[in-house]
């Protein structure tokens, strides 16, 4: 039933991206950035949706209360990464735009990654380090004076359950240099979407949202160093049974 469930997902986010995708580029020349990143968030619901419906997944998310409440009140979000499923909601559930730092081979992805090349997000090569941090910050800095979130993983790929991953300074480093604070999340999603298996099973997912912790004054590798350790105990908290051994 599990495999069942798992094709017929599968064909849903098939059959509504690549609409979806076309629209998004035919407008993306007479919209605001702002209302199309509001476009795209309303098809990643959907996707989000059809998780739920196709195959019972589910999030329960706590600690709404933490995110900054002005509108234009910017912050890095530092999320745990275990599967594509929080690349999904987060922008599903969050209440402003978000802007996500990512590899820029995901543009070549087609109708996806043509949809993402119209919006206005942070797009890196990594293989050149110093050139691609530079950007993440000059970039980075620009969208969250406009009131954009920039969310980030700071370990960088996907994380199989119960396992820690190296947490890298990027996303600190961006807070500090744009004086802004950091928001941990940690995320469950590997309970019901494993990394590397194509058999999603149904179940409830934990959206935790840290308090913000500020930047000012702080250095890099203490505070990526704090948000791991809030992030990694919230993740033994969510589950246990990961991380019994």
């Amino acid at each position: 039933m599990n495999f069942i469930r798992s094709v017929l997902h599968l064909l849903w986010m098939g059959i509504t991206v690549i609409p979806w995708a076309l629209f998004v580029v035919a407008v993306s020349y007479v919209v605001s950035s702002t209302r199309l990143y509001w476009i795209c968030a309303a098809w990643l619901r959907i996707a989000v949706s059809g998780g739920q419906w196709i195959l019972g997944i589910h999030n329960r998310v706590t600690g709404m209360e933490n995110l900054p409440k002005g509108a234009t009140d910017p912050a890095v979000l530092l999320v745990k990464h275990q599967s594509t499923w929080e690349t999904f909601v987060m922008p599903a559930i969050m209440p402003h735009p978000l802007a996500y730092v990512f590899k820029r081979e995901l543009l070549y992805v087609p109708f996806f990654g043509w949809a993402m090349a119209r919006l206005d997000m942070i797009h890196i090569d990594r293989s050149q380090r110093a050139r691609a941090f530079a950007k993440v910050v000059q970039q980075g800095k620009r969208l969250m004076a406009q009131g954009t979130w920039v969310i980030m993983f700071p370990e960088g790929t996907r994380i199989d359950r119960g396992q820690v991953g190296e947490y890298k300074t990027g996303g600190a480093r961006l807070a500090i240099a744009a004086g802004v604070p950091v928001i941990p999340i940690a995320v469950t999603s590997a309970k019901c979407w494993p990394r590397k298996a194509f058999i999603k099973r149904p179940g409830v997912v934990d959206i935790s949202i840290g308090q913000p912790i500020p930047s000012l004054g702080r250095e890099a590798a203490e505070l990526t160093a704090q948000v791991q350790e809030w992030i990694e105990s919230e993740m033994r908290r969510l589950d246990p049974e990961a991380y019994a051994s």
